[in-house]
């Protein structure tokens, strides 16, 4: 993978026909990530798959929300991009570790910090809405036939109800990640960084709040905590919005993986990984306080 790594950087003219070390990057399930250091320069490049645009990335909108974030104090800045490549070129954050499913539950307070800093920044450019990315996946996975997940379809009146209950009393849209796994944090021991915009939009806050703690595999408690934090009082009508969310987010996301494992492209477990957020939105459907949270939700507005 390096020899075509080198040869990529040679197109990009912040780098090329420069003397530079390159480490490739853990992570990345859909993109080649490789730290790049030269005599001017520590910078992180992403070559991603041309194919991701069937998973709803627009790459101009990930620019410009990068460097909405930087600006916001909580994304690295942007230095180049190189379209025909696929590149994405941003600044190093050094000496940073970088969250796993433990550091998020350990470090609430910091990232509910850093998440209100970047909804509170300048506003992003589209609209994320995970429902309607649902339908988009769900026609993908309809128009080129593949496998869906057992009783997929079953469920999609219990996703209505969830979205006809968030919609009763909808919040204000910030700008949003959307896509808060706990890899995408990082912590140079001064602040925690966010990265990698993707999936970057206009949301309501309470998505990334119950999105941080579904893809984080963290509990009720934990949802509660985060919400605590991020608002500064107690507000249970946004924990039960953020915890619905949170399971739209596992019921949509199951079929980014089984798209991916569709498309077949990349050595990786992708069924396995969207089964995983499918059961856990199964069991959140069938839960005894699924219907209370809808009944929290639809009548009345946060504080």
């Amino acid at each position: 993978m390096i020899p075509d790594v080198e040869r990529l950087l040679d197109g990009i003219p912040c780098l090329a026909g420069q003397e530079r070390e390159v480490t490739l990057l853990p992570g990345g399930l859909t993109n080649t990530n490789a730290r790049v250091r030269t005599a001017q320069r520590d910078v992180v490049v992403r070559i991603s798959s041309p194919s991701t645009g069937l998973l709803a990335i627009d790459r101009d909108r990930e620019v410009h929300n990068t460097a909405a974030a930087a600006e916001a104090g909580v994304g690295p800045r942007v230095v180049e991009r190189v379209p025909e490549l696929n590149a994405l070129v941003v600044e190093f954050i050094p000496e940073a570790l970088t969250f796993g499913e433990a550091e998020v539950a350990a470090n609430l307070s910091p990232i509910a910090y850093a998440v209100r800093r970047l909804h509170s920044g300048p506003a992003f450019a589209g609209r994320f809405d995970m429902f309607d990315i649902q339908r988009r996946y769900l026609s993908i996975m309809t128009e080129h036939g593949w496998r869906l997940p057992e009783g997929y379809v079953d469920l999609m009146p219990e996703a209505a109800r969830m979205e006809a209950a968030l919609a009763r009393h909808p919040e204000p849209l910030v700008p949003c990640h959307n896509d808060l796994l706990a890899a995408n944090f990082l912590d140079d021991g001064r602040q925690v960084w966010i990265i990698d915009y993707e999936y970057s939009g206009m949301n309501e806050a309470s998505f990334e709040l119950g999105n941080i703690v579904q893809e984080a595999h963290l509990s009720g408690d934990h949802l509660a905590e985060l919400v605590t934090a991020y608002v500064g009082h107690e507000d249970p009508v946004r924990t039960a919005r953020a915890a619905l969310w949170g399971i739209a987010s596992a019921y949509a996301w199951t079929l980014w993986g089984t798209i991916q494992a569709g498309l077949d492209e990349i050595d990786f477990d992708f069924w396995g990984w969207g089964m995983d957020k499918y059961d856990r939105a199964r069991e959140a459907f069938a839960a005894p306080g699924f219907g209370s949270l809808i009944d929290t939700v639809a009548s009345g507005e946060v504080r």
